[in-house]
């Protein structure tokens, strides 16, 4: 698998359930907060051209915004 990125920012409700989510099936991730970073926000916007959170990155799939049956799909999750 690859490794898991997930961009994040202060109260932001979407962004606690994605990493609630990915804790809960077991995933390993990085959250890189773009309010505590500018390195992460400036890596979100221009590297990912997303503007929102979360943000999920995992290998070459970009997940922007609250998508869970996407990441479903994308970490290969049958529930």
């Amino acid at each position: 698998m690859n490794d898991i990125i997930v961009y994040t920012q202060h109260d932001c409700p979407p962004c606690k359930i994605i990493k609630m989510f990915l804790t809960e099936f077991g995933f390993s991730f990085t959250e890189k907060n773009i309010n505590e970073d500018e390195r992460s926000r400036q890596e979100l916007t221009h590297t990912y051209n997303s503007y929102s959170t979360p943000t999920i990155v995992i290998g070459e799939e970009i997940i922007t915004g609250f998508d869970l049956e996407r990441l479903k799909k994308v970490l290969e999750i049958k529930e």
